[in-house]
């Protein structure tokens, strides 16, 4: 039997079941009332990990929810196609293919051979989790002008191996690999 958890104990990026569908949690806010014999109520911000829609939802402190039969195991991309992108299992071997609604922002950041936690719920892949940060190669920028910075222009646009574009430094060059951070998808130093 699964423990249960109450809506007063769950936290931020804390995983639970709701209606047996996984949810995560992106932000918890708590408010005690003043008056005697008022409920304490937690307003939780979800992320519904099946279809990826995100809301608010009150509940009593005193709801229970169960732990999801949630497991992550570390994948290496393979490649994208039609189909979507794939992945092998790690510690299994198996080739798993996410659809791009499973995906998100995530393509912009896969590099062949990128090791990933891949989310399973009771056993069928239904997401995934990207390293903090990757390194990207830069396959195009302008370079950098003489006396840009005096007009505050410190950053410039540059295109990455992926295609996705972010703001770098002036100094950085096309060919330079560059740290992004997959949360923000900024760039986040030299690699």
């Amino acid at each position: 039997m699964a423990s249960l958890i109450e809506a007063i104990e769950i936290k931020r990026k804390m995983y639970f079941e709701f209606e047996d569908t996984p949810f995560h949690c992106l932000d918890v806010e708590v408010s005690t009332p003043t008056a005697r014999g008022g409920q304490t109520l937690v307003r939780l911000k979800m992320r519904n990990l099946l279809t990826r829609a995100v809301f608010d939802k009150t509940f009593k402190a005193g709801d229970k929810f169960k732990e999801p039969d949630l497991v992550v195991s570390p994948a290496s991309y393979l490649y994208s196609d039609g189909e979507g992108a794939h992945f092998m299992d790690q510690e299994s071997y198996e080739t798993h293919t996410l659809g791009p609604d499973m995906m998100g922002n995530a393509a912009g950041f896969l590099t062949e051979g990128l090791v990933i936690q891949i989310q399973k719920f009771n056993g069928n892949p239904i997401g995934l989790q990207l390293p903090p940060h990757v390194e990207l190669a830069v396959t195009y920028t302008e370079p950098g002008a003489r006396g840009d910075t005096a007009s505050g222009n410190v950053t410039k646009p540059a295109r990455l191996e992926t295609g996705i574009e972010v703001r770098v430094p002036l100094f950085i060059k096309e060919g330079e690999k560059v740290k992004v951070s997959t949360e923000t998808g900024e760039f986040a130093g030299r690699a």
